[in-house]
């Protein structure tokens, strides 16, 4: 299964964006979601980096992930700073709202993961059906050249009580057609210059226009969508801008 975040890639994911790190995002969401009183949800939710700075001001949410290693990684980091929410083992296209939801929040490219154009219409839609009137989904993408223009590469992270991490990215396709990469992702764990685990996972992302993902929203009953760039709010995205942000309302 692509982009499963095993034991290794959540581990990766836990040492490199750590709760606490922002990329200008957590920032974003505080602002546009004050004063919201009901529940939120924050689908892809990983190890908690920005639920719990939303949960800390007072915001009522929850979250799912598909990785069962992520929710471990986030239920400990709640347990830390004694908080408390509901977090679902689920997907996109398979969560469960008990309530309906005054908002869902996606950042950091997560929806980007869904790597066909099916998937991504089955979660919009979901999504839709959870709000309630008026509710609003507020939605990061990475742009386009940012997903296009990877490269294979290494990188490493000190990993205790272990003493190394590395990850090796090894590029095996762009299908300009289907808008998706694919990457290799090969996670070793290191002691001592011996090596204990090793981990292969294939990654994907899939790219969206902006106007592809505006007519998408619409055509699924959103309305007054709002896209900025660079967790500016109302302000038109450029192409130097490192993320584009949508927020549209349930009709």
């Amino acid at each position: 299964m692509n982009n499963r975040y095993g034991k290794l890639a959540s581990l990766v994911y836990h040492l490199d964006k750590p709760v606490g790190r922002s990329f200008g995002d957590v920032e974003y969401y505080l602002e546009r979601l004050q004063g919201t009183s009901g529940p939120i949800l924050e689908p892809a939710v990983g190890t908690g980096r920005i639920l719990i700075p939303l949960l800390q001001a007072g915001l009522d949410v929850n979250g799912f992930d598909l990785s069962q290693e992520m929710l471990d990684y986030c239920q400990r980091e709640l347990e830390l700073r004694s908080l408390k929410t509901t977090l679902q083992l689920a997907g996109f296209t398979d969560f469960i709202a008990d309530r309906p939801l005054e908002a869902i929040v996606v950042p950091a490219g997560s929806f980007q993961l869904l790597d066909s154009f099916e998937q991504g219409i089955a979660a919009l839609s979901r999504f839709h059906a959870s709000l309630k009137p008026g509710g609003r989904l507020l939605l990061d993408l990475d742009p386009v050249a940012a997903i296009v223009s990877v490269q294979s590469g290494m990188r490493t992270w000190s990993a205790p009580p272990h003493g190394l991490i590395t990850l090796n990215a090894t590029a095996l396709e762009k299908d300009y057609c289907a808008q998706v990469t694919r990457e290799m992702h090969r996670y070793e764990l290191w002691e001592h210059g011996v090596l204990l685990e090793t981990q292969l996972e294939q990654f994907s992302l899939r790219w969206w226009g902006v106007q592809e993902l505006r007519m998408a929203l619409e055509q699924l009953g959103f309305g007054e969508i709002v896209i900025s760039g660079g967790y500016q709010y109302g302000k038109t995205p450029q192409d130097t801008d490192g993320i584009i942000s949508f927020e549209a309302r349930k009709l």
